[in-house]
């Protein structure tokens, strides 16, 4: 470097000067759709992992080739598989098929959510803050935690007895 930095101005007068050449342009999301105009994503929870298309439609949800109210037949799990369109703002608007392996229910009905709202912002780039905002392209990471030798479970302890 040819001139020294003594000041704060400096500094921000190199940064300027260095971040208007060499910062490449900001990139802009593509919607990513098949040649049957549908999205594609994968959504994982626990051990469960869920394969999900959607295409615009009248929002009719089929997963394993069931529909979601016999699938999912607890309200609550019905509700979260709708998140990700309620918090998008797209209530009714896509269909969805899904076909979904392992786990229980529950990780299966987060698996399926994960995968709706990762389909949604590839189908819809604009709808991407909404949705990472709410936390739902995360994958929730926890899992099971193994059993450990000498106890009852993971952490349970068999009963202790002093005499």
């Amino acid at each position: 470097m040819a001139e020294e930095i003594k000041t704060l101005d400096d500094l921000k007068s190199v940064v300027a000067d260095t971040s208007a050449t060499e910062a490449p342009a900001a990139e802009t999301r593509t919607a990513q759709r098949d040649s049957l105009g549908r999205a594609y994503a994968t959504g994982k929870r626990k051990d469960a992992v869920a394969r999900v298309w959607i295409k615009p439609g009248s929002g009719k949800v089929v997963v394993n080739g069931k529909e979601m109210t016999t699938y999912f037949a607890r309200p609550v799990l019905q509700m979260i598989l709708r998140q990700p369109f309620t918090v998008a703002g797209v209530d009714g608007e896509f269909d969805v098929m899904a076909t979904v392996a392992g786990g229980g229910l529950s990780g299966q009905a987060g698996a399926v959510k994960h995968g709706i709202s990762k389909a949604l912002q590839l189908y819809e780039p604009s709808l991407r803050p909404a949705l990472k905002a709410a936390g739902f392209l995360t994958r929730d990471s926890r899992v099971v935690e193994r059993k450990k030798y000498g106890k009852a479970k993971a952490r349970k302890s068999f009963q202790f007895s002093k005499r």
